[in-house]
């Protein structure tokens, strides 16, 4: 599948950047839902600094923090409902994540995620430590990464979804920039609350029934599989706008083609709130 690349920002705002055909074709044929599918995989950490430095031997077994790996040991978002300051960071090379500052290495956090930089947001800061959300399972990780080796930026969206009203509200420095109706998970397969994060910016170049899939850094609680993919949940368009207001999907949010648009423009890391 040939791959179109999404607009870029600035810097400042951080860029949004489409995945590469293979792994954008998993997520795609994987759907709204689903558990990870394969093993985790697992890389050698780089240099974050004196204090992040795990050694050969501990690196060989710390999985990756990606969308299709579990990292057992991740600390629990304890505020996920609580917006964040803006700070998003981006680790220059793979940067090792503890569940404390200079505590237990748990996963490593790579410096790409679906083909494009990885920009996560950071939810508590500890002197040189700043603790952000992964975006592996289970739902809510969080890890410790050393302020060295790290490129910051300030994002001034949040993303709203509520799920009670089925509304999706796009902030802009704590003002409304625009609201629409959405389409959630179905009973069975509902969209999982929590605070999340924009994570990748996927645009196919062959016809789906989204021309952008925005894949977010939470998975399906529900499903053990659907279609092969690693059950990351997306925001994306649909093309039957009779769905909007309904709960249908198997935990993506669907969203009008206006609101799709504005949102593949916000950038990469900033959070998402996904509330009852």
């Amino acid at each position: 599948m040939a791959i179109q690349k999404a607009p870029r920002h600035s810097r400042r705002a951080v860029p949004a950047v489409a995945a590469g055909p293979a792994v954008a074709a998993v997520l795609l044929l994987g759907g709204c839902g689903g558990a990870p599918h394969g093993a985790a995989s697992t890389a050698s950490t780089g240099s974050a600094g004196p204090a992040a430095s795990v050694g050969k031997a501990g690196a060989s077994k710390i999985p990756e923090a990606t969308t299709f790996t579990t990292v057992s040991g991740a600390p629990k978002d304890t505020e996920p409902s609580r917006a964040t300051d803006g700070l998003v960071v981006h680790p220059d090379g793979p940067a090792p994540v503890f569940d404390r500052p200079a505590g237990r290495p748990v996963a490593t956090l790579p410096a790409e995620q679906l083909g494009g930089p990885t920009w996560v947001p950071v939810v508590e800061t500890s002197g040189d430590w700043r603790r952000v959300l992964l975006p592996s399972r289970p739902n809510g990780s969080s890890g410790w990464i050393s302020g060295d080796g790290l490129s910051t930026a300030r994002t001034p969206y949040t993303v709203r979804v509520d799920l009670a009203k089925r509304r999706l509200t796009l902030l802009k420095s704590a003002r409304k920039a625009g609201q629409w109706t959405v389409a959630i998970g179905a009973a069975k397969t509902p969209t999982p609350q929590g605070r999340t994060f924009i994570m990748a910016t996927l645009a196919p170049a062959k016809k789906t029934p989204s021309p952008l899939v925005l894949p977010l850094g939470t998975h399906s609680a529900t499903l053990d599989t659907f279609g092969g993919g690693p059950g990351t949940v997306a925001l994306h368009g649909w093309p039957d706008t009779s769905v909007f207001g309904t709960a249908v999907t198997h935990g993506c949010v669907r969203v009008p083609k206006d609101a799709l648009r504005t949102l593949s423009r916000v950038p990469l890391g900033s959070p998402v709130l996904i509330t009852a």
